[in-house]
């Protein structure tokens, strides 16, 4: 009787896999023969398919150019195996990608898991095709980057489900991005254009590409770094992380003005999830002042978004004490906000200390033009203070700075500032973050801590 039991339960046991099998089916996008079901777009590189592989090769004055499929696609698990030989041969993988007469004549735009096999090392990062930039580089996830082979065949993993874009290399956890401007699209190859006659004729392999769009089972969380593009929107990785909310989007809970017990009564605005300090002439703290968080923190990732006005000036404040006393905007070190095209404290200073992103009259940061949004666009901020005291500034993706609080360095450039006056100066073991008042309408949303330990 117990071996029957045993061979019925075993049956079922069986049958349950070959359904879960089924159920987590793979199409094939490439046969391995030819190149059906698939459409080339913008550019004329060469593509052909050979030896079960799709093999993209550079033409001389070709755009970006793209092998599409024919079907678009929404949510979905996709695997394919990649390789290029020269660290030249930058290249990618499209998902979620558009085509429209209306947008750029027809040019390819959308979601890229990057193929990168420069020094940067970026891979498996996300990158916005001719629409935003980057949105995930691997400098996010120092971790993936060494995972990247040269000259070997390399296995790429997309999952896209709802708003979650999420990226593997070779069976690792990449890239973490969260975003609802594209839910559907065509998955395409690219190769990229070539400006130097000499790289003409380099090759990028594909091989083994195939999907999943039913039953989609995606991987486990993982606990790398999140980026995401929903307005004050905690997803449930960062959650898993320890990332909260410093703002609700809603209300003035968590905030109050500096050196008073309460929200400031005028200066300030919560509109559509957006908290706006309102225009006073460009006069510092006149009107409705800084405000600050009610907590003190130590070690953390301050992330915010930040929008300006034309000629604006404002700051995000770090390490805050309200010791001081003193009048105007409190003290504290800054991450400096800042229209540098119109506003003249951009040429004050020493060797641009004072323009967006720098650590206010102390350190410039990097003159880099990508990191840089239009002004009236959104950007992301973002502020690491780590437990030894390295602190690090960014911009849309791009580190702009580090420096080490409390070193010879830093403590030198504290004498040669506006700060030499300021006792122990940035130095406080805890504090408040601050947003300030500077007398020009900036807004902002989406500010979360992760406290460090």
């Amino acid at each position: 009787m117990f071996k029957k039991i045993l061979s019925f339960v075993i049956v079922v046991m069986l049958s349950l896999s070959s359904k879960a099998q089924q159920n987590q089916q793979w199409e094939n996008l490439f046969n391995g023969k030819d190149l059906k079901g698939w459409k080339l777009i913008n550019g004329n590189a060469q593509y052909e398919a050979k030896d079960g592989m799709i093999v993209g090769t550079t033409v001389v004055g070709s755009p970006n150019s793209f092998l599409a499929t024919e079907k678009t696609f929404g949510d979905f698990i996709l695997e394919f195996e990649f390789r290029v030989n020269e660290t030249e041969m930058n290249s990618g993988v499209q998902v979620r990608s558009e085509s429209k007469p209306d947008y750029m004549n027809g040019r390819v735009h959308g979601y890229q898991y990057e193929i990168d096999p420069s020094s940067r090392a970026w891979t498996a990062g996300i990158y916005d095709e001719a629409r935003r930039d980057w949105l995930y580089t691997m400098d996010y996830n120092e971790a993936a980057k060494p995972l990247f082979k040269i000259g070997q065949w390399n296995k790429g993993r997309v999952e896209c489900v709802s708003n979650s874009i999420r990226t593997f290399l070779n069976d690792k956890p990449a890239a973490n991005v969260v975003d609802d401007m594209t839910a559907r699209g065509f998955i395409a190859l690219q190769v990229h254009q070539i400006t130097k006659p000499e790289d003409a004729g380099k090759k990028v392999y594909f091989k083994n590409i195939r999907i999943q769009t039913k039953n989609l089972k995606p991987s486990p969380l993982d606990n790398i770094f999140v980026m995401n593009f929903i307005p004050n929107n905690i997803s449930q990785q960062e959650t898993n992380n320890g990332v909260k909310l410093l703002w609700d989007g809603k209300t003035t809970n968590g905030w109050r003005g500096v050196y008073k017990d309460h929200f400031p009564d005028k200066g300030w605005e919560i509109k559509d999830g957006v908290l706006s300090v309102l225009g006073a002439q460009g006069n510092e703290s006149a009107n409705g002042g800084d405000i600050i968080t009610a907590k003190e923190y130590r070690a953390f990732v301050v992330q915010f978004d930040f929008k300006l006005t034309p000629g604006a000036n404002s700051g995000v404040k770090y390490f805050v004490t309200e010791n001081e006393h003193n009048t105007g905007s409190a003290i504290g070190l800054e991450y400096q906000i800042l229209d540098d095209d119109l506003h003249p404290d951009a040429k004050l200073g020493s060797i641009g200390n004072r323009t967006e992103a720098s650590l206010y009259d102390m350190i410039p940061s990097v003159k880099n033009s990508r990191a840089r949004k239009k002004i009236g666009e959104w950007n992301k901020g973002m502020i690491v203070v780590r437990p030894d005291n390295t602190v690090e500034h960014w911009l849309n993706g791009w580190k702009m700075l580090d420096y080490k609080r409390g070193s010879q360095y830093y403590l030198a450039l504290v004498a040669k500032s506006k700060y030499e006056h300021w006792p122990n100066f940035g130095m406080a073991e805890k504090g408040h973050i601050l947003l300030q008042d500077h007398g020009n309408n900036v807004s902002f949303r989406s500010i979360k801590i992760l406290e460090l330990k």
